[in-house]
């Protein structure tokens, strides 16, 4: 019996290992820049301001470092609530994922350029973006990047 409850508790200590990079993931998604980046004390704020929810700068610096693990539902839902995120997005590795593509996804559309790539590409065969798909993976191989992920987290898209 003892082993069980060393288990759960092994377990819920897994569930939150992440919780601090995954609150990072968030704050660097929402403010790429590092530079206007504000600060625990700031960000804290503006949750409050945006959801009615309470948290302190101190404490949002303390989950976020992995000092302390110790968060609520109710808290979790407040930053849920803040980020757009779902509550589970904290808790499972599925929905995180799910969730950090798309946060890929916004963060790269915010660029000009690539905007302007994907707009142009519109209407273009399936052949001709596969061609371009091409392209761009040397590109990124050429210049020491790692490959993108796809939509569903597996890698690049291979063409068949």
């Amino acid at each position: 019996m003892r082993d069980g409850a060393a288990e759960r508790s092994e377990s819920g200590r897994l569930l939150l290992d992440k919780l601090d990079q995954r609150i990072k993931d968030l704050i660097c998604a929402i403010y790429p820049d590092k530079g206007t980046r504000p600060g625990y004390a700031r960000l804290a704020q503006d949750i409050r301001e945006t959801t009615g929810g309470t948290i302190s700068g101190t404490y949002l610096w303390e989950l976020a470092t992995g000092k302390k693990r110790n968060v609520t539902l109710e808290q979790l839902g407040v930053l849920a609530d803040y980020f757009g995120v779902p509550p589970e997005y904290f808790l499972n590795d599925e929905v995180s994922e799910r969730v950090n593509a798309q946060l890929a996804l916004a963060t790269a559309l915010r660029d000009n350029r690539i905007r302007n790539l994907a707009l142009r590409a519109e209407g273009l065969s399936p052949s001709t973006l596969d061609a371009l798909l091409v392209m761009v993976n040397e590109a990124r191989k050429i210049q020491n990047l790692s490959p993108p992920a796809d939509e569903d987290g597996r890698g690049p898209q291979h063409t068949e």
